[in-house]
C-alpha cells in the first residue's frame, strides 16, 4: 500500500456512492451530549454514509458494518475497536475516551463518558516523595501510571443502547485484525522507535509489538492473538467479560505484579456515565460539544463567548490572532483553576461559559498588547468557588453521527500489556494535577479541582464537537493533548468565516495555540509569514515556532441542501510521522 493511499475518506454507495479525496491521517482524542437536540425537526438526509479516521483499516472496519445493516453508533464500535488493534500507541482497550452521540429520530444528543477513573486505593499524595516533591515518571510509565479503562464499557454500552447489531457483531473486524494480523506501516516504526526503551521493558509487551527483541521491518505483519481472545469474550459477554471473569482476573494479577494498586473492586464497580452535552451559540452557528470530566466543553465556550465580545470579524488576520489568543489565555487560566471531575467537585461551570462573564473577561483584553498570564489572577472578577489519542466522525444515511475521541494518554500508555490479555493499559494517572501548579506531560498546570481520588476521573482536553447551522452539520475531533481545544476553535472559526464549507480547508489550515502557561504563543514551522508573527511581538507575545506540525483532524460536513457527505483527514497525519522524534 503506498503512502499516499495510507489514509482514505470513503462513503458507502448509498445513492451517488463515490470514494472522497485520498489524503494522509493520524488521530489524537473526544465529546458528546444528552438531552433532545435543537435540529430534531431539522433532520439532514445524508445521501452516503461517510468515516472519517486516522487508519484505513479502522474505516472499513466501520463502513463494512454499515454495510451489514448497523447505525452510525454500531461503527462508532467497529472503528473505535479496529483502532485499538492497529494504533495500539494512540487508543485501546486499556484505555477511554468520549463519544459525542445524535440520534436522528428524534435529536436525542449525549456524550458517553467513557474516561478511565483512578483505583480504589488512589491518593492525592501519591506521586510525591517523602519531602513533597513530584515523582512524575511514576505517573507516566509503570503498573502505577494505569487508571481503571473504560472503552470496554463505552463500546458495550454504545452497543446495548443504540446500536442495531449485536456487539460481537460490531466487533468482528477488530477481532478479525488482531487475530489474522495486519502489516505495520511507517507510523507504528517511527512511535516503536521513539519508545522502543519502554517496549524493551516488560516481556508482554516486547513479545507483541517487537520482532524477537528487535525493531520490526516495514511490512513485518502483526498478529494479537490475545486481544483478539479479550475482544471475543468482551463480544460474547458485553460488560462483564472484560470487567469481572478470567479477564478481569488477569487484568488485576498484572498489575498488581508489577507494583500497581488495582483491585477487583476497580473493574466490578467501573460504569459509563451518560452526560448532556454544552451547548452554545457563536456567530449564527450552534455548537454542541462534551461536558465534564473534559475540559473541552467549558473552555471551548468560554473562549467563543469572549471572542464574540471583540471586534474579531473587522480584524486582520494578526489582529484576529490576538484576540484568540486573549480569549484562550482566559479559558485555559479558567480551567486550571476550576475545572475537574463533576461528580467530585463543585465546579461554576453555568457561570463560566455565561455571556455576563465572557464580558468581565473580555474587558480586561487590550487590542494593543498582551496581558501577562502572570496578571491574570488580578485582572479579572474571582467565581464563586463552589495526548496519545485518536479521533473519528461517522454519519450514516439515517443522519445519526458520532464524534469520538479515544486515548491511552502518552505514546503506549503506560508500558505495560496486562499479562496474557493482550491489554496496552494506559498511563492517564498523569491527567491528574499530582500536586497544584505542577505541569503534566502536556504542561498544563491544574488545582485542587482536579487532584488524585479513589474513583475519580481526571481531566481532559479531548472535544469531539458538532457544528450546525443552515448550511449544515460539521462533525469533528482531533488528537493533541492540550492543544486540541485550539485545533478544534481555529477549525470552527474557518467554518464560521468562509461561506462555502469546506472541511479539507479546515482541517488543513495553520494552527496557533496559547494554553495561559507556559505564557507563549506556539506556531506550526511554515504556516505563517513573517508581517503576522512582528505584529503578535509588538504587542508583546512570545511566539515560538515548535519543531514539528501537530494534530490529525478527522472531520465530516453533510450539506443540508443537497445532502452531500464530505470526509476530510488532517493532512499532517502521515507526513509528519516521517520526522523522527514527533510527539
Amino acid at each position: 500500500m503506498k503512502l499516499n493511499h495510507w489514509i482514505r475518506q470513503q462513503c458507502l454507495p448509498t445513492c451517488h456512492a463515490r470514494l472522497l479525496r485520498q489524503t494522509t491521517a493520524l488521530l489524537l482524542s473526544a465529546l458528546l451530549a444528552l438531552s433532545a437536540g435543537a435540529g430534531a425537526a431539522d433532520k439532514l438526509a445524508p445521501k452516503q454514509a461517510a468515516v472519517a479516521a486516522a487508519h484505513p483499516m479502522a474505516i472499513q472496519a466501520g463502513m463494512d458494518i454499515m454495510q451489514r445493516g448497523g447505525n452510525a453508533f454500531d461503527a462508532a464500535v467497529a472503528v473505535s475497536a479496529a483502532l485499538a488493534v492497529v494504533e495500539p500507541y494512540s487508543s485501546g482497550m486499556g484505555g477511554g475516551g468520549f463519544f459525542l452521540l445524535h440520534r436522528a429520530s428524534d435529536g436525542f444528543e449525549v456524550m458517553i463518558d467513557a474516561r478511565e477513573k483512578a483505583p480504589l486505593a488512589a491518593n492525592r499524595d501519591m506521586y510525591l516523595d517523602a519531602d513533597g516533591k513530584p515523582q512524575a515518571q511514576l505517573a507516566l510509565e509503570g503498573a502505577k501510571a494505569a487508571a481503571i479503562p473504560g472503552l470496554p464499557a463505552g463500546l458495550a454500552w454504545l452497543a446495548q443502547r443504540y446500536g442495531r447489531l449485536p456487539l460481537r457483531e460490531a466487533l468482528q473486524p477488530a477481532i478479525r485484525l488482531a487475530q489474522k494480523g495486519f502489516e505495520i506501516d511507517e507510523r507504528f516504526l517511527a512511535m516503536a522507535t521513539m519508545k522502543l526503551p519502554l517496549l524493551r521493558k516488560s516481556p508482554e509487551i516486547e513479545s507483541i509489538f517487537l520482532d524477537s527483541g528487535q525493531m520490526p521491518k516495514p511490512r513485518y505483519r502483526l498478529s494479537q492473538p490475545e486481544l483478539a481472545q479479550t475482544l471475543s469474550t468482551l463480544g460474547d459477554e458485553g460488560h462483564k467479560g472484560f470487567y469481572g471473569g478470567h479477564v478481569a482476573l488477569r487484568l488485576v494479577k498484572s498489575v498488581r505484579d508489577y507494583g500497581g494498586i488495582w483491585q477487583m473492586d476497580d473493574l466490578a464497580q467501573y460504569h459509563v456515565a451518560e452526560r448532556a452535552p454544552v451547548r452554545f451559540e457563536f456567530d449564527g452557528l450552534r455548537i454542541t460539544t462534551v461536558n465534564l470530566p473534559s475540559s473541552g466543553g467549558a473552555t471551548l465556550a468560554q473562549a467563543f463567548n469572549i471572542l464574540a465580545q471583540l471586534p474579531w470579524r473587522e480584524a486582520d488576520a494578526a489582529q484576529r490572532s490576538h484576540f484568540v489568543v486573549e480569549a484562550l489565555r482566559r479559558a485555559y487560566h479558567d480551567r486550571a483553576r476550576y475545572l475537574g471531575d463533576s461528580d467530585f467537585v463543585s465546579v461554576p461551570l453555568a457561570e463560566l461559559i455565561s455571556t455576563d462573564y465572557a464580558a468581565q473577561r473580555a474587558r480586561t483584553i487590550k487590542e494593543d498588547r498582551a496581558t501577562p498570564s502572570a496578571d491574570l489572577s488580578t485582572a479579572l472578577a474571582q467565581l464563586n468557588q463552589g495526548d496519545h489519542t485518536t479521533h473519528f466522525s461517522v454519519v450514516d444515511t439515517q443522519g445519526n453521527r458520532v464524534a469520538g475521541t479515544l486515548s491511552i494518554n502518552g505514546p503506549w500508555g503506560a508500558g505495560i500489556v496486562a499479562g496474557t490479555s493482550g491489554v496496552l493499559l494506559n498511563n492517564e494517572m498523569d491527567d491528574f494535577s499530582m500536586s497544584p501548579g505542577v505541569p503534566n506531560l502536556y504542561g498544563l498546570v491544574g488545582s485542587e479541582a482536579n487532584a488524585i481520588a479513589p474513583g475519580k476521573r481526571p481531566l481532559s482536553s479531548m472535544s469531539p464537537t458538532f457544528v450546525e447551522d443552515e448550511r449544515g452539520v460539521l462533525i469533528l475531533g482531533t488528537p493533541g493533548g492540550s492543544r486540541i481545544i485550539s485545533m478544534v476553535l481555529l477549525a470552527i472559526l474557518d467554518h464560521a468565516v468562509n461561506a462555502d464549507p469546506n472541511p479539507e480547508r479546515s482541517v488543513s489550515a495553520a494552527r496557533y495555540h496559547h494554553q495561559y502557561l507556559p505564557d507563549r504563543i506556539e506556531i506550526e514551522p511554515e504556516g505563517f509569514d513573517a508581517a503576522w508573527v512582528d505584529t503578535l511581538k509588538s504587542k508583546g507575545h512570545e511566539v515560538h515556532t515548535v519543531e514539528r506540525k501537530w494534530g490529525n483532524m478527522q472531520a465530516i460536513f453533510v450539506d443540508r441542501r443537497s445532502g452531500e457527505a464530505r470526509a476530510a483527514n488532517d493532512p499532517r497525519g502521515m507526513s509528519a510521522w516521517r520526522q523522527p522524534g514527533r510527539q
